[in-house]
């Protein structure tokens, strides 16, 4: 047990009597290697100015240690300074009093004064100083996550689409009920849905649609997506309108907006109506899908979905250090270029140049985006977080 420290008082004091013989001595010499003939040969002694063995002035000394250890404060102490001033010699058979009292506190260093004394039997001060001690704190216990009553659920937006499907077919395999939330396309979403139902497992899906680019759509699918399953405790925000590849001179800030209400305004209020929950039972994974184009080569004319993925990737890390010490984690995952129909308007020639260019001489598959998404959504990945797992075969690497 640690010492309570609130419970020590300025004015706190802890005694110890010890007598001093020649075995103590000679521990002492083993110890230290000390020999020096004042304090182990008689003869030579007698004939100092002491006229007898002189015990070592540190031995007595370390009955101070004695006291801090095991009495004030106690297990959990540290002795960080201390002087000391001997004033007299200490001889074979004394018997000594070690005296300890707290004469200042500092609660914010968790730092004690103390006053230290020792005295013989004739009650002579043979030792004066004073000391400071730290008071260590036990390792708080890290709070258990409450065990849930019902499967785990993720909330997929774009879940209809190439990597959005990859990612709630993996989740459902990995027993999780997902809500595949869509836009347009509704028999894609459908079709997931229907994949899950045939899988070899008891996850369950439910398509939701749900523009996102609208105010108040994601509030709405936060709301819906509550009463379909009874909580969300994985978000994984994939939503993205096409690219819209457009010259900057070309480029109108309604452009630059619908991204930004899709990848960063939606991901914002769905997380606002997921953290409660996921706060309130100590557990939840939050999973941004961003690009390799922000960190890599700049793409010209991806401008306006560059824009949205790296202010993505900055509210992800400011997000992860907030709720952290709440037990949810927030981390990104940063495709290449995937073979979905996001890059559909990009040429074949460009994109087989992209897999000759990448180490691993492919584009990434879904599936690929898929398995970095699973694991951050799992408990294995409990203590990452504010983390980019790139997914881009080695075509940009840190």
């Amino acid at each position: 047990m640690f010492p309570d420290f609130e419970a020590i008082k300025v004015g706190d004091t802890r005694t110890l009597t010890r007598a001093i013989g020649e075995a103590d001595v000679r521990r002492f010499v083993e110890m230290t290697g000390d020999d020096n003939p004042l304090h182990v040969d008689r003869a030579y002694a007698e004939a100092t100015s002491f006229r007898d063995i002189v015990v070592h002035g540190m031995l007595g000394a370390s009955f101070i240690s004695t006291v801090i250890g095991t009495q004030l404060p106690g297990p959990g102490a540290l002795w960080v300074a201390q002087n000391l001033e001997f004033l007299l010699p200490v001889r074979l058979g004394d018997t000594l009093k070690i005296t300890c009292t707290v004469t200042a506190k500092h609660e914010r260093d968790r730092l004690l004064e103390l006053d230290t004394t020792i005295v013989n039997q004739s009650g002579q001060t043979v030792l004066s100083g004073s000391g400071k001690v730290k008071v260590l704190e036990g390792r708080a216990a890290q709070p258990a996550a409450p065990r849930l009553e019902r499967r785990r659920v993720a909330l997929v937006t774009g879940g209809g689409g190439g990597i959005g499907r990859a990612i709630c077919q993996r989740l459902a395999r990995d027993g999780l009920d997902v809500v595949v939330a869509f836009n347009g396309r509704a028999d894609r979403a459908e079709a997931v849905v229907a994949e899950i139902a045939a899988l070899d497992g008891p996850s369950r899906a439910v398509a939701l649609q749900a523009d996102l680019g609208a105010n108040g759509g994601a509030a709405s699918l936060a709301k819906r997506a509550l009463q379909a399953f009874g909580g969300i405790d994985v978000l994984i925000n994939n939503a993205s309108p096409v690219i819209g590849a457009k010259a900057f001179a070309d480029l109108d800030w309604t452009d630059v907006q619908a991204h930004l209400d899709v990848q960063v305004k939606a991901a914002f209020e769905l997380a606002q109506a997921c953290l409660p929950a996921m706060i309130a039972q100590r557990s939840g994974r939050i999973v941004n899908i961003t690009s390799q184009v922000t960190e890599g080569a700049p793409t010209p004319t991806w401008t306006a979905y560059a824009m949205a993925k790296s202010a993505l990737a900055t509210m992800s890390r400011y997000l992860a250090a907030e709720v952290g010490p709440s037990g949810v984690t927030v981390n990104c995952v940063a495709p290449g270029m995937t073979e979905t129909a996001l890059i559909g308007d990009i040429p074949e020639k460009a994109q087989l140049i992209a897999a000759r260019q990448t180490p691993m001489r492919r584009l990434a598959a879904p599936a690929d985006i898929a398995s970095a998404v699973a694991y951050l959504a799992s408990d294995e990945a409990g203590f990452i977080t504010g983390h980019t797992l790139s997914v881009n075969g080695g075509m940009v690497m840190r």
